[in-house]
């Protein structure tokens, strides 16, 4: 795993580097892919996805989405003992 330095800068596993042929001082591109970021070597890009694709990738993420569960529901408002109303008139002479 890989960390991230003060100064924003992540060092390349060596095993993933020789894998897919990354050397110092190439160019590397940061993708994001809904809740991933994917790498990608410049050089290496791949070519524009067409609509069946990207499709894909979103109903992807709204299924991770959809997994996660719904937000918490907003509370309801506890019984404090008045209205709205009576603040206005609260504490002026009628």
């Amino acid at each position: 795993m890989a960390k991230l330095t003060s100064k924003y800068q992540v060092t390349v596993p060596q095993v993933i580097a020789r894998q897919y042929d990354i050397h110092p001082g190439d160019d590397i591109d940061w993708v994001p892919a809904g809740d991933v970021i994917h790498v990608v070597p410049s050089a290496k890009q791949p070519a524009p996805e067409d609509r069946e694709s990207r499709l894909r990738l979103f109903d992807q993420a709204t299924e991770r989405i959809r997994r996660r569960g719904a937000p918490p529901s907003p509370k309801r408002p506890r019984d404090r003992g008045w209205t709205r109303e009576e603040l206005y008139v609260r504490g002026r002479s009628r």
